[in-house]
């Protein structure tokens, strides 16, 4: 509804108004003006405010009682559906809650060896006292912008030491608009064009930044931006011989997996010097596999909203406004959270098998390459290419002998 509320030029579909292009002609403007803003006044705003209206009286209150999908007709095999369609694999949720439980008890394990070695008492002292620390949370919205530039301008040099294929565009980053801030994440990418003319685009929510705090920054910047989803989408965009609708490609559990594996290579190549930015990297892969729990626990155990809420202050440094709209989007999007984990624990997963094989011919660029120069796939298809992979270097080893 906020979109709606702002009048004549303050209004987003009316701000192009308050100045025009020097092509446009002085003569025209004022016609202009004057009929874009009786348009947006006279008919885009009111088609908001009549759309929250019809979603406030008529569609929310029709909607089921419980938040779980179990509680629809067939609700445990859509539910079963959504997890095949989103995670292109074929764990059940049992196996998924289970997972998501031991990797939530692996992190807080490293997590609250950090918590020691910063002279706190434990992972829960920790977590209460950096909430209302101040060094933990920015000074100004530009603060928040700075970081992000200077941890990705950082990772560039770095890349040539884990990959072959590097990204032909350049990325920037840049405030989320006004206009959308209070609702946005904390960090999204937008795509570039394919022919580089316009960048990728890592847009960091600056509102509100006196409550946000800044230790998760340094791996959200490398999940966001380079190698994470830049660097992956810009090579596919441009990857010869794939056609158009392959090069954008867009399974879930290969990106988002392929951006949270990437938050990892920071800590390979030596960043996360400050430990509590590396305490914010643990806390973001922790929120991961809290999801593993959160989303099979509320639409296959039948958890109500409360125990979800539960679960995160118990498990999680994210703060209340993050774990409200989490839980929301859990319930509102079946399925969705549980690709960014299970996508990175394939990619380890297919590491680990090639680094076995292949011993001292294993090649971490080599890998990568073909990671990503195939475009986003299924998880099983990638599964079966990366084993072809290791298979041809197996007998280009042999035959070298």
């Amino acid at each position: 509804m906020a979109i709606a509320e702002p009048s004549v030029e303050a209004s987003v579909f009316g701000k192009p108004v308050a100045k025009f292009p020097d092509a446009v002609p002085e003569a025209d403007r004022k016609r202009l003006h004057d009929a874009i803003i009786a348009a947006v006044d006279g008919k885009v705003r009111p088609a908001y405010a009549k759309l929250a209206d019809f979603v406030a009286k008529d569609y929310a209150p029709k909607g089921r009682t419980e938040p779980g999908l179990w509680a629809l007709p067939n609700g445990d095999a859509l539910y079963k559906f959504d997890v095949e369609q989103q995670t292109t694999t074929n764990k059940t949720p049992a196996q998924i809650h289970e997972l998501g439980l031991a990797e939530v008890k692996r992190i807080e394990g490293e997590q609250a060896k950090v918590a020691v070695k910063l002279g706190y008492k434990d992972l829960a002292d920790m977590r209460a006292k950096l909430d209302k620390d101040p060094k933990t949370h920015a000074t100004s919205r530009q603060e928040i912008v700075d970081l992000y530039k200077k941890y990705i301008a950082q990772m560039q040099p770095k890349l040539p030491e884990l990959f072959g294929l590097l990204p032909k565009s350049n990325v920037e980053v840049l405030p989320v608009e006004e206009f959308r801030e209070k609702e946005a994440s904390g960090a999204q990418y937008n795509q570039g064009t394919p022919d580089g003319k316009r960048p990728g685009r890592v847009y960091v929510n600056t509102y509100d930044f006196a409550n946000r705090t800044t230790t998760n920054i340094e791996t959200t910047a490398y999940h966001e931006g380079v190698p994470g989803h830049h660097m992956q989408i810009a090579i596919a965009q441009t990857l010869p011989g794939l056609p158009p609708f392959r090069q954008q490609a867009g399974y879930t559990a290969y990106i988002e997996g392929w951006a949270l594996y990437s938050e990892r290579l920071g800590e390979e190549v030596g960043f996360y010097q400050d430990p509590l930015s590396y305490y914010g990297h643990l806390s973001d892969e922790l929120l991961r596999a809290d999801r593993l729990v959160l989303d099979t626990g509320v639409h296959y155990k039948h958890w109500n909203r409360q125990q979800m809420v539960d679960f995160f202050h118990a498990h999680s440094s994210q703060d209340e406004p993050s774990i409200q709209s989490e839980t929301d989007r859990y319930i509102a999007y079946p399925g969705q959270a549980l690709a960014y984990k299970l996508g990175q624990l394939k990619i380890l997963e297919l590491r680990a098998q090639a680094k076995q094989e292949l011993g001292d011919k294993f090649s971490i660029r080599d890998f990568h390459d073909e990671i990503l120069n195939g475009g986003a796939l299924p998880l099983d298809v990638l599964e079966k290419r990366v084993t072809a992979w290791i298979g041809e270097q197996k007998a280009k080893k042999v035959a070298a002998k």
